[in-house]
């Protein structure tokens, strides 16, 4: 698919009956790009560290505490590796949706909250994926948070995208497979539109897109990133 009408899908629903919620393609041009700023983003501060436990006992800090062991270990491993790797790890966090788990239509939640409750909805499952291989080292440039339409669902979806190299055909990590397999592999997903720490592409075909420039702000990714801040202060 070479591109989508002017207004396009924004709010993802991914594994439930709602219907996609469309918003004018200006809101994605504002689209606020990813800020790095954090030093540590996968660590945690004893306070949080003492909060989760409170809240939700020690198995979550077993879990987090597992994550944190899992990118400490494999830096400097084969980027194949550990794409596998991190991929396997999260999704064995189980499915649901953010009306079940915050009561929320739409939440961003960050790798701790997603890891302390133990549940996460599609766009969880890629933020957790991208924050994870970029403390591991991988470059921004070989990954993109990517929407598109599942058409087997019927309905908007989240994966994370890694290119190998500027020119090469994406591998798609997804919560609906285990398999890492090639974009071409994935007709059942149509792309929209993806992003990363350096800016916004709407989707051409499957390849990398055309770049879109401009700054602004998404009000879920602010809070994402305000949340991580206060989890290593």
């Amino acid at each position: 698919m070479t591109g989508y009408p002017i207004q396009m899908e924004v709010s993802v629903v991914c594994g439930s009956a709602r219907k996609m919620q469309l918003l004018p393609l200006l809101l994605l041009l504002s689209l606020f790009f990813l800020s790095m700023v954090i030093a540590d983003s996968s660590g945690i501060s004893p306070k949080a560290m003492a909060w989760v436990v409170d809240r939700y006992g020690t198995s979550a800090k077993s879990r987090i505490l597992g994550w944190q062991d899992l990118i400490a270990r494999n830096q400097g491993l084969d980027e194949q590796s550990q794409l596998e790797l991190v991929n396997d790890f999260f999704n064995q966090v189980r499915y649901s949706t953010d009306d079940e788990i915050w009561g929320k239509t739409d939440y961003w939640a960050t790798p701790v909250e997603m890891l302390s409750i133990n549940a996460a909805d599609c766009e969880d499952y890629s933020i957790a994926k991208y924050f994870t291989l970029r403390e591991m080292g991988m470059p921004i440039e070989k990954l993109r948070i990517t929407y598109v339409k599942s058409l087997e669902l019927d309905q908007a979806h989240m994966v994370l995208a890694y290119y190998e190299h500027p020119d090469a055909e994406p591998l798609v990590l997804d919560n609906l497979t285990d398999r890492i397999e090639v974009a071409t592999q994935r007709q059942d997903l149509v792309p929209v539109y993806s992003f990363n720490g350096d800016g916004l592409w709407l989707a051409k075909s499957r390849g990398r897109g055309r770049r879109v420039g401009g700054s602004g702000r998404i009000s879920l990714w602010q809070d994402l990133i305000a949340k991580m801040a206060s989890e290593v202060e």
